[in-house]
Formats: structure tokens, sequence, C-alpha cells
């Protein structure tokens, strides 16, 4: 092989690497930016299902206090 076919082969070998390389880094990026949207959406569902929960346990607070109040008026018909 001659100098020249050598050096061909290399410039070859290295642009090819190169190339390699861009794909690998523009995949990376695109799996970035799709990790980061799903992260996003991850801690929009995580404060919603926060807020949820919230109000579930205030609705559960008045019903309880209700079903109390029923009970209340329950025993006082039952003492009379």
């Amino acid at each position: 092989m001659s100098p020249l076919e050598l050096e061909t082969d290399s410039l070859q070998a290295l642009e090819q690497r190169i190339q390699q390389a861009v794909q690998l880094v523009v995949r990376l990026r695109q799996e970035k930016d799709a990790a980061v949207h799903e992260a996003a959406a991850a801690r929009a569902e995580t404060a919603r299902l926060s807020d949820e929960l919230k109000t579930l346990h205030a609705e559960r607070k008045q019903v309880r206090s209700r079903i109390e109040k029923l009970l209340g008026q329950i025993d006082q018909l039952s003492a009379g």
C-alpha cells in the first residue's frame, strides 16, 4: 500500500469516526430533550396529584365532621 493510499484510508476512517460521533451527539441530544420533557411532565403531574391529595384530605375531614355531627344527633335521639 502506498503512502497516499494509507493517508486516504486514514482520512476515510477519521471521517467515518467523526460522522459516527456527530450521529451519537445528535441522538444523545434528542434523548436529553426527551428526558427533560418527561421530567417536566412528571413534575407537573406530581404537583397536580399533590393538589388533588390536599383536596381529598380536606373533603375527608369535612365528611368526618359531618358524620360525627350526624352521629351526635342520633345519640341525642336515642337518649331522649
